[in-house]
């Protein structure tokens, strides 16, 4: 369902939390989808999710 590429999925994961979700366990609670995975794969590209923000900075 998501980008393999980490640059890619931040881009999505990104514009659907900033479009679609008010935070992160929303959108992984609806697209069935790990937190811990997403925070693996971007924290490993050098991104971190900022949950003032609701994004990966």
């Amino acid at each position: 369902m998501f980008p393999q590429d980490p640059f890619i999925l931040l881009g999505v994961v990104n514009s659907k939390l900033r479009d679609q979700y008010d935070s992160l366990d929303a959108l992984c609670e609806d697209l069935d989808v790990e937190a811990d995975t997403l925070h693996e794969t971007l924290s490993a590209i050098g991104y971190n999710y900022n949950e003032d923000l609701n994004q990966f900075r």
